[in-house]
């Protein structure tokens, strides 16, 4: 099974071809799309999405670390309001982001916390946004780690040494996307030495749009060039890559029984 387990798909870049976006994906034999929240201006746009292609869509629900800032309370206090009266697979996406700025990082921090402490109450997986910031993270994941807490780090693009750490906490899964497919990103030789069966796919459209497309608007049809790309790393088939992939998807966000 093909799974695109990370698209924003409700953005406004896709509100002139949404209907389009997903046939092609459908094309492609991708048969779910998975779609993290960002915040509060997203919700709504996220849900109806889901509501419009039910058992095809599914929504995640958490605040995204670069939204977080002084009101970063009032956000969360919406974001538990909605995931206590809605059906979510994941709290996402969550966690911390150094790219541009760190002057709300203990803001990110704390509200990375409990988001955390919410999907382990819930027996939930988490989707960790983590830029610029793996030290931060295994500082919180350290602290927090136990037989509750389960994930994926979205968009991975660390080293050797991230990919110890991370399989040393046993129950995350490495989020892999398009970076894979650029010629000067060092990914494909990093992805090489993790287990298939820690693997998902993802594009996390409308971004980071894989080779052939790079630089242009991503969609989940979009999947199906990581799949080959990481098959071709692997030397295994194309069917092998995303029956693996299809299945840790499955289990991790609990999705057999949707």
């Amino acid at each position: 099974m093909l799974i695109d387990t990370h698209a924003h798909l409700y953005l406004k870049e896709f509100e002139a071809d949404l209907p389009e976006v997903i046939s092609a994906a459908k094309q492609k034999g991708v048969e779910k799309i998975l779609l993290p929240n960002i915040d509060s201006t997203t919700i709504d746009a996220l849900n109806n999405m889901c509501h419009q292609y039910p058992e095809y869509c599914y929504p995640m629900m958490g605040l995204h670390p670069g939204s977080v800032n002084q009101d970063y309370k009032k956000e969360l206090e919406i974001i538990k309001e909605e995931i206590d009266r809605g059906s979510y697979i994941a709290i996402g996406e969550i966690g911390i982001d150094l790219y541009w700025d760190s002057t709300y990082l203990k803001e990110q921090i704390a509200a990375f916390e409990l988001q955390i402490d919410w999907a382990k109450e819930l027996e939930l997986p988490i989707v960790i946004h983590a830029r610029d910031s793996f030290a931060e993270i295994f500082q919180v994941l350290d602290k927090k780690i136990d037989d509750k807490l389960f994930g994926v780090f979205h968009c991975f693009t660390g080293e050797m040494a991230e990919v110890e750490k991370i399989l040393n906490y046993k129950n995350f899964m490495f989020g892999i996307g398009g970076i894979l497919t650029f010629k000067n990103a060092g990914l494909d030789k990093i992805v090489k030495d993790i287990p298939l069966n820690k693997v998902i796919l993802e594009t996390d459209a409308p971004y980071l749009s894989p080779v052939p497309f790079r630089g242009k608007r991503n969609q989940s049809s979009y999947v199906h060039y990581i799949a080959e790309k990481l098959a071709e790393i692997n030397e295994v088939t194309l069917s092998q890559i995303i029956e693996q992939t299809g299945k840790n998807a499955t289990e991790l966000f609990n999705l057999a029984s949707e």
